[in-house]
């Protein structure tokens, strides 16, 4: 899904996380849309998200072998 990978190619960009608000922001679409690919990608065990209170920050998971 092209959204997916806007998703991935931005946070490729910004290795210090962005929350869900920031990248809805970016690609110009509602947060709320974007939610249901964040999770998507995070099943997928593309991203991870890290919860800092009421905010969600997703990064990029490295661990799933994308050496750099």
């Amino acid at each position: 899904m092209q959204i997916e990978k806007k998703v991935v190619d931005i946070l490729k960009k910004d290795r210090e996380g962005l929350t869900i608000s920031d990248m809805a922001n970016k690609l110009k679409v509602h947060r709320h849309t974007l939610t249901k690919y964040i999770y998507r990608l995070q099943g997928e065990g593309k991203i991870k998200i890290r919860e800092i209170g009421r905010a969600k920050l997703c990064y990029l998971n490295n661990k799933r072998g994308n050496a750099r």
